[in-house]
Formats: structure tokens, C-alpha cells, sequence
């Protein structure tokens, strides 16, 4: 029990939290914008409509979560530097990406792209760890 407690004391949080903070706020920015323009386009607005109907929107969100997951660990690896990224410290930033997710669920904000859900967290595994791939052992 020590052992496992020493280990998660020892990874890199800070880098962790900001990569994923950092790739949070761009979903949510990206979210922000795009609800702008639909409110007042109505070509972004139709365009969004096309993008997330029932046989697209699978594969739009799921895609929109694999270049979350992806841009997370490229911020980890421009950070940091010095800390060698391996399976586990991938599985801490995906804990990091779905904690931004949660506290993201709780703000007034409008949640299209990326909410907390099965689809997310598949498109973010399959994103840390596709763009992880070097990193797994």
C-alpha cells in the first residue's frame, strides 16, 4: 500500500492538471464560439444541425474527444520535459481530462462538443492513447 501511495505522490500533477485544464478551456471556448455563431447564423447553425443529427453526431463527438485526449498529452509533452511520460502517468491525464469534464458539466455553460459521457471518455482514451503510443511502456 505504501508503495502505490509513493507512486501517486510522485507523478507530475501540476503538468497533468494544466494539460488538461488547458485542453478543457479550448473545448469550452470552441463551444462558446460555435454557440455564438448559431444563435446568430444561420448557416452555422445549420451546419451544427448536420454535424450532430443522430447517424453524424456519434462520430462527430467522438472525434471532437479523440483531438481532446490527443491535444492533452501534446501540451503534457511541450511542458514537460524532464519527466519521462509512460501507461500510467497516460491514465493520470485521462483521470485530469474527465475531472475538467465534471467541473465543466457544473458551469452554466453550453456543452455540445464534449460532455461527460461513455462517448467522451471512449474518443479521449482512444485520443491520449493513440497520440501516447511512443509512451506505453
Amino acid at each position: 500500500m505504501n508503495h502505490w501511495m509513493q507512486r501517486l505522490k510522485n507523478f507530475p500533477w501540476r503538468s497533468l492538471l494544466q494539460s488538461a485544464t488547458l485542453s478543457n478551456l479550448i473545448i469550452a471556448a470552441l463551444e462558446i464560439l460555435l454557440f455564438w455563431g448559431a444563435v446568430h447564423s444561420l448557416a452555422v447553425s445549420n451546419v451544427l444541425k448536420m454535424l450532430f443529427s443522430p447517424p453524424l453526431g456519434i462520430i462527430t463527438q467522438i472525434a471532437i474527444a479523440i483531438g481532446m485526449g490527443a491535444l492533452a498529452v501534446y501540451w503534457f509533452e511541450i511542458w514537460q520535459q524532464r519527466f519521462l511520460l509512460n501507461s500510467s502517468t497516460l491514465w493520470m491525464l485521462i483521470g485530469c481530462l474527465l475531472l475538467g469534464l465534471l467541473i465543466k458539466s457544473l458551469l452554466p455553460l453550453p456543452s455540445f462538443l464534449v460532455n461527460l459521457s461513455r462517448l467522451a471518455l471512449m474518443g479521449i482514451l482512444i485520443g491520449v492513447f493513440w497520440k501516447g503510443k511512443p509512451y506505453w511502456r
